[in-house]
């Protein structure tokens, strides 16, 4: 029997959609082991987000309100504390899980299967598959020590569903920091109105080949809006110097796994496709038609980037607009 418990990421103070990819990876190995799951909603705002955290089925909703804004040197030590009763701890494979759970690993002693794509019970048994060489081959990961530590990848478990009725919720106590050498100062987000790009159900990237942060601005942008997407690029495009590095999309970027994923003047390094073919449907434009990225994509159109997506463009709004 192993009991799991659950990190949840807060932003804004409101939960994250990430964290309901860890509450199904919980789902699957609690379900698989005869044991249960609880969700910890640590941080500002955690006792307004534990209401709805507590409406997808855990067996209680555990609560450290800790003000001042994210630092792993303030949560860690509380999560470590808690973890103690349990048999894994898990959270997303975001920046946040990725910053926090090695150092709540370190405290506990115990091991680690990081970005996770897969879990497999057997006999109660848990085995962790995860990508390993930029996702050309998967690594079967069992982790011995007596509490494990697991982040997953979002774009491979689908966020979990509501249950019905709501979990009990319980405070438990906040333990000191592990350095006060280190202060929380401020947040700095780019506010966009489009959507969240890990959460999107539809992406739309640009590469190298847009050329320009101009073009990026006149032909990629009025495409991401006109389908309500949120926008992507590649390393090469950020190193360019023609989009913001957080729209990195790949193995040094951000994994996403939208509905559709439309990849625009890439070429298809393996380093991008690692984080983005797990798409449902991957529509690729680019005028080379022996790019590595046609051996990915569901649909390939051939042509000038700068001539055919204006042209989608107006033909989306024209069909919006048409009802």
């Amino acid at each position: 029997m192993t009991d799991v418990l659950v990190v949840a990421e807060l932003l804004d103070g409101q939960m994250r959609k990430t964290t309901l990819s860890a509450v199904n990876l919980a789902k699957a190995v609690a379900g698989g082991t005869g044991g249960a799951f609880d969700i910890l909603s640590i941080g500002e705002g955690a006792k307004a987000s534990a209401a709805k955290l507590a409406k997808f089925g855990a067996r209680k909703v555990l609560v450290a309100e800790i003000a001042g804004g994210y630092l792993a040197e303030k949560y860690a030590p509380t999560i470590a504390d808690v973890a103690k009763s349990y048999g894994v701890v898990t959270a997303c494979a975001t920046t946040y899980g990725k910053d926090l759970m090695p150092r709540v690993a370190a405290r506990l002693g115990s091991g680690v299967a990081s970005d996770i794509s897969k879990v497999v019970v057997e006999g109660g048994k848990v085995t962790y598959i995860r990508p390993m060489y930029a996702g050309n081959a998967l690594g079967n990961v069992q982790v011995v020590t007596p509490i494990q530590v697991v982040t997953v990848r979002q774009a491979e478990f689908a966020p979990a569903e509501e249950a019905s009725g709501a979990s009990p919720v319980a405070d438990v106590p906040v333990a000191a920091p592990s350095s006060d050498r280190v202060q929380f100062v401020e947040l700095k987000q780019q506010k966009s109105a489009r959507p969240e790009l890990t959460e999107a159900a539809i992406v739309v990237s640009g590469g190298r080949g847009v050329k320009s942060a101009e073009n990026f601005k006149n032909v990629i942008e009025p495409l991401a809006d006109a389908l309500g997407a949120a926008m992507g690029t590649t390393r090469a495009a950020v190193d360019a110097g023609y989009v913001p590095g957080e729209l990195q999309v790949g193995q040094t970027g951000k994994v996403v796994a939208p509905k559709l994923y439309m990849a625009i003047g890439i070429s298809g390094a393996i380093q991008h496709l690692a984080g983005m073919k797990g798409s449902k449907v991957i529509v690729a434009i680019n005028k080379d038609n022996e790019a590595p990225i046609g051996q990915v994509a569901d649909f390939f159109l051939i042509g000038d980037l700068l001539k055919t997506v204006p042209e989608l463009t107006q033909k989306i709004k024209a069909a919006k607009a048409a009802g």
